[in-house]
């Protein structure tokens, strides 16, 4: 059995309105993770993702640096315990 686990993730910095909702999509997708991402009214990016342990760390290592116009400088992360209740990796507004 895998070991599936849910990822909840706040990322700060310059991380509005340089695509980085698209690219975690495109990220997430590529490896597999489901949930979504969205824009949050301070300016930060929140991710909820679900998957096996090690493809959800590899998608939180790449939310630390995000798009190549993005300038993170600062991802909370809280770990909760999965839900499955996703069938996809999605935009929420």
């Amino acid at each position: 059995m895998r070991d599936t686990v849910r990822l909840h993730a706040y990322i700060s910095g310059l991380v509005q309105g340089v695509s980085f909702r698209y690219y975690t999509i495109r990220e997430a997708q590529g490896l597999g993770v489901v949930g979504w991402v969205r824009n949050r009214h301070d300016g930060s990016v929140e991710v909820v993702a679900e998957g096996d342990r090690s493809t959800i760390e590899d998608l939180l290592s790449w939310l630390h640096s995000g798009p190549s116009w993005a300038r993170v400088t600062g991802v909370d992360v809280r770990w909760e315990q999965p839900t499955g209740e996703f069938s996809r990796f999605e935009v929420r507004f």
